[in-house]
């Protein structure tokens, strides 16, 4: 009996820090700077005040799962910028893998390099195996969590982000009015 509670004790010990590490509704965004396929480097900082982020992490480059995803954001990517903000996936891919597979996959938008996993590592989607956690993740242009999704269908990615950030009250862009053809 000893042992199972000494068991339990152990087990606890180790759940309990992972779970204080866990990002919450609410929560101060981990601030970042990475740099992404299309030459830029990216931070937190420059959207604060100005646009609500969306970060899609997916586990590895050139992988069945993260393919389709990324097609899905790709393909349909009218969905996303519907709304007023700046979305990425990201990765622990090292930048010249990501350049690859955005070129493979026609991704009109910056995918993030996190080499050196420190930015997933504090966002909380670095699994014991050294790779992210297929979560979405939503930030208010204050630099707050919005929302974690933990649950992601890499089909309908595009699809279930739009829904999320209607659901988020995310504004709309302003679309510019049709021009009539007039005499």
């Amino acid at each position: 009996m000893t042992t199972v509670i000494r068991g339990l004790a152990v087990i606890a010990l180790l759940i309990l820090p992972l779970t204080a590490l866990c990002l919450e509704v609410g929560d101060k965004a981990p601030n970042f700077s990475l740099q992404a396929t299309d030459g830029k480097t990216y931070s937190l900082q420059q959207f604060i005040g100005k646009q609500a982020i969306v970060i899609a992490w997916y586990p590895m480059a050139f992988t069945k799962g993260c393919t389709i995803e990324c097609k899905s954001l790709a393909q349909n990517g009218h969905l996303l910028r519907q709304f007023d903000i700046t979305y990425f996936m990201a990765s622990v891919d090292a930048l010249e893998k990501n350049i690859a597979f955005a070129e493979s996959t026609e991704a009109d938008f910056p995918l993030l390099s996190d080499p050196s996993k420190q930015v997933a590592k504090a966002y909380d989607v670095l699994a014991l195996h050294g790779y992210p956690k297929r979560h979405t993740i939503y930030i208010s242009k204050q630099g707050k969590i919005l929302m974690v999704d933990r649950k992601i269908n890499a089909a309908t990615s595009a699809q279930d982000i739009a829904a999320n950030l209607k659901q988020l009250g995310i504004p709309r862009t302003v679309q510019p009015a049709p021009e009539l053809n007039t005499p």
